[in-house]
């Protein structure tokens, strides 16, 4: 078996990967086709911890931006996060592959709390973990959580699995002339104001000097070749 570059990660998955091409709700051939590759990176010994986010049902910015309280309209998109992490855990049990769920904010009767220590004691012997409800704060965005618990639990790497398969200078989809970045730093995102995480969450992550790699997740497969330290998708690091 190939042997991974990173021992552990914190992949990165957004609620609209898990949606399909509907764009909403849940894909259970979506979600098992991602979690068979998180079944593969697990048996080579990578320890896995994933955030999840929550826009196939719910985002914060939409109920703000229709005039509800913001803080409500985000706790209301960490509940949605929790829907994406049960989904992800029932396909990875079904697989055999251990798991927990974690949450920030709590809810025994279907999930762990989150507590850093138990975490790690769950990576450590060889279960993945999932972190739902973000950082568990209003007006920080699941991107600041993974940057979050990458720093807390020490990962090598964020694994930022987005729609498009790499980072560009504008949108691929509208601009066919749109430049791809293969290296970048995050001075070079701040600075330009990239569409990759949001500042806080880079910020969070350079002072912590987290690698991230970004890449599509419309094959899944990438999950694996990120981890074997295969050329695909955006590199972001200290140059």
């Amino acid at each position: 078996m190939d042997t991974p570059k990173y021992k552990r990660v914190i992949l990165k998955i957004s609620g609209e990967a898990l949606a399909g091409k509907a764009g909403v709700g849940l894909d259970q051939d979506v979600i098992s086709a991602i979690c068979e590759q998180i079944k593969v990176i697990s048996e080579m010994g990578v320890e896995v911890g994933i955030v999840v986010g929550g826009g196939n049902f719910w985002r914060g910015r939409t109920g703000k931006n229709k005039g509800m309280d913001q803080t409500r309209a985000d706790h209301m998109g960490m509940l949605a996060t929790v829907i994406n992490a049960l989904a992800l855990c029932d396909s990875l049990e079904s697989k055999n592959v251990p798991v927990r769920v974690q949450t920030a904010i709590e809810m025994r009767q279907i999930a762990e709390p989150y507590i850093r220590g138990k975490a790690v004691n769950h990576l450590g012997k060889s279960r993945v973990v999932i972190f739902g409800c973000g950082s568990g704060n209003p007006f920080f965005s699941t991107d600041t959580a993974a940057a979050l618990r990458a720093a807390e639990i020490e990962a090598d790497i964020i694994l930022l699995a987005k729609k498009v398969d790499a980072v560009y200078d504008s949108d691929p989809n509208i601009n066919p002339n749109a430049v791809r970045y293969e290296n970048l730093s995050y001075i070079d995102i701040l600075n330009s104001r990239l569409q990759v995480m949001d500042s806080t969450a880079t910020s969070l992550c350079m002072d912590n000097n987290i690698p991230i790699l970004v890449f599509g997740l419309d094959d899944p497969t990438n999950i694996v070749k990120a981890v074997k330290g295969e050329k695909i998708g955006t590199m972001v690091k200290d140059n």
